[in-house]
């Protein structure tokens, strides 16, 4: 991959009248600060076509000021060779935002929507230099201690379980009925967490992520997931996730362990769940690979691949802060300001000039530099698993309302569907899911082992969760989201859990 020389001729140029980060320009209005007049990265607008907002943006340049929610400032980088500056740049740039000037200055309230997604926690992410080192690595240390071919076979049990509960229905919500909780099972098992403690999670991660006015609150039930997950395995430690950290050289104390484990799981489902999603719309969707779906596993690594590219999960993330006031590209950045980098964005930089992107894995949908995601293997495994054994198992699968009519959850964050309806051919053959491990066999290494089900008609049943004494008690119900999609989402799956 090559770039033109001239990538950063367009640095300080002037946007365009009428552009709405033009007040924000460094020859306009208050020099070096981004503006209320940034464009917003929230709302149906954004949602339904964020690549019309980032060509917008880049009229501006290759860094522009946005707004992530309303009152909150900051700057936003659509090219792919400045993203990579900043990235790998940790003297110029941190990743602690205990130094960010907006909410020091009391100017973002305490119950941002965005704050859980931006402010301190004692984790990898949020640390640099010999605290992050420490922390990352009891991260990687224990991830690379999974084993991929178990991962796989897991990931195949319990995508069987989940097809087994609609595909005599001739249709389905694939985001509700299966995306979304290929991840929640995947990662409640690698954690060594019974299953019934994990029923609210995925609408956790979703409230997180959709930084709405539930994200605070959402916050606080992760924080309390964890904890339980935390006493748990203090008191049953097993070959799992949250067992191997508890044993790390690190010795990470409670607070740090439940920041790490928090982050794992963040990073391991929403995330997830959208790239499963999107990769499924795309070969639903697209001629270059509608198809070519029976052709075996080579098109859905290039779905993968292709959704890492155009339409990552995770869109616009990265976040760094000005460790001092410096030029970038032109603009003028105060110490302490926010810079994100939309990787959805420098992944499309029409700067760029490549052949194709075919087998090309140089897309920033995993970030770079320090802070790259170290679970890149193990979620590449689960969304190509996930999705091979869907396509496998219903060959004829199509979309039940054309791609341009589906709808996308807002958030400045993320790249996420609200749903993704699907109809088929009946069939009735269920395939053996138990989500356990074999009979008669021992657990394979990196997947904890749960008691299986009892045997009915000639078939295993999902086992039975697992109870613990230092389990959280059941939740009390709530009140429903007000977001729609969000409550269809995690209503079909919670009766799906409870056998409905």
């Amino acid at each position: 991959m090559t770039h033109r020389p001239d990538v950063e001729a367009v640095a300080g140029a002037m946007p365009p009248p009428g552009c709405p980060a033009h007040a924000g320009h460094p020859g306009a209005g208050s020099p070096g600060r981004p503006a209320a007049q940034g464009l917003p990265l929230y709302g149906p607008d954004f949602a339904a076509d964020p690549h019309a907002h980032y060509e917008r943006l880049r009229r501006y340049g290759p860094i522009a000021p946005v707004e992530l929610s309303p009152g909150v400032e900051a700057y936003l980088i659509t090219s792919y060779s400045l993203a990579l500056e900043v990235l790998r740049d940790t003297e110029r740039f941190a990743k602690d935002p205990r130094g960010w000037r907006a909410l020091n200055e009391g100017r973002i309230p305490p119950d941002s929507p965005v704050g859980p997604m931006m402010m301190y926690r004692n984790n990898a992410l949020f640390n640099d230099g010999e605290a992050h080192a420490r922390l990352r690595g009891a991260i990687t240390d224990s991830l690379t201690r999974l084993d991929p071919y178990a991962l796989s076979e897991y990931v195949e049990r319990s995508a069987d379980t989940l097809i087994n509960h609609f595909a005599d229905k001739g249709e389905a919500d694939l985001l509700s009925e299966y995306a979304a909780a290929i991840p929640l099972l995947v990662f409640n098992q690698l954690f060594g967490y019974p299953a019934e403690h994990g029923l609210r999670l995925v609408g956790i991660m979703a409230k997180l992520f959709d930084s709405g006015e539930d994200a605070v609150e959402a916050n606080q039930e992760l924080m309390d997931y964890m904890a339980g997950l935390i006493a748990t395995k203090r008191d049953r430690p097993g070959a799992d996730i949250t067992s191997w950290m508890l044993a790390h050289p690190s010795r990470l104390g409670d607070d740090e362990l439940l920041q790490q484990l928090s982050l794992i799981m963040a990073a391991g489902t929403e995330p997830q769940l959208n790239l499963i999603a999107n990769a499924l719309l795309l070969l639903l969707s697209d001629d270059r690979f509608a198809g070519e779906l029976s052709g075996g596993s080579m098109p859905v690594q290039d779905a993968i691949d292709e959704v890492l590219w155009t339409d990552p999960p995770l869109a616009n993330f990265g976040t760094r802060f000005a460790r001092r006031d410096l030029d970038l590209a032109g603009v003028r950045i105060r110490q302490g300001e926010p810079i994100l980098t939309s990787y959805a964005a420098a992944n499309t930089d029409p700067e760029l000039t490549s052949d194709g992107r075919l087998g090309n894995r140089a897309h920033l949908a995993w970030s770079i530099g320090a802070h790259r995601c170290p679970a890149e293997s193990p979620a590449r495994v689960i969304a190509s698993v996930a999705i091979e054994k869907l396509l496998d198992r219903l060959p004829d699968v199509e979309l039940a309302v054309p791609a341009h009519q589906l709808a996308w959850r807002p958030g400045p964050f993320h790249r996420a569907l609200a749903e993704l309806p699907v109809r088929f051919p009946v069939t009735t053959g269920l395939v053996p899911a138990a989500v356990s491990a074999p009979a008669q066999t021992a657990a394979p290494a990196g997947i904890p082992q749960q008691p299986r089900g009892p045997q009915e008609n000639g078939r295993r049943t999902p086992a039975e969760p697992v109870s613990s004494p230092s389990a959280p008690p059941a939740e009390p119900s709530r009140t429903p989201s007000e977001h729609g999609a969000q409550r269809r989402r995690w209503g079909a799956f919670a009766a799906w859990w409870r056998g409905q």
